[in-house]
């Protein structure tokens, strides 16, 4: 099944994803090891996800002075981007799921335990996958 994304579609999924992950940085106490862990991740991904997510690294749109700006850009944009990745094949709406999920297990490996900020940061990001 082919899908066709528009370039907003893929800047929504771009979003989406690496928010995700600055989100963690910015909610964690070793930020930039988050976010190298994290965005090594996002590069590892396949499937049309893997291909978006590398097709422009580095000019992701996101904008926000703070975490709650921040936050106000990309979960809705994690639920946007599952929304229409299913419409078009739920196959790789899991695939971006589980491309998400691992990226936030990267980012929180060189903790033994999770701060409590960064977990409830971490459930945000979740129930945003839907």
């Amino acid at each position: 099944m082919t899908i066709t994304l528009t370039d907003q579609d893929k800047t929504t999924l771009r979003i989406a994803a690496y928010g995700a992950v600055s989100l963690l940085a910015a909610a964690g106490d070793k930020p930039h090891k988050i976010a190298t862990n994290g965005t090594m991740a996002l590069t590892s991904a396949t499937g049309t996800v893997g291909h978006v997510l590398n097709e422009k690294r580095g000019t992701i749109p996101l904008k926000g002075k703070n975490v709650a700006e921040m936050a106000d850009q990309v979960l809705p944009a994690l639920t946007a981007a599952v929304t229409l990745l299913e419409a078009q094949s739920p196959a790789e709406a899991e695939n971006f799921r589980t491309t998400i999920t691992v990226a936030l297990e990267a980012a929180q490996l060189h903790q033994s335990t999770p701060s409590p900020t960064l977990t409830e940061m971490t459930r945000k990001i979740t129930e945003s996958l839907g």
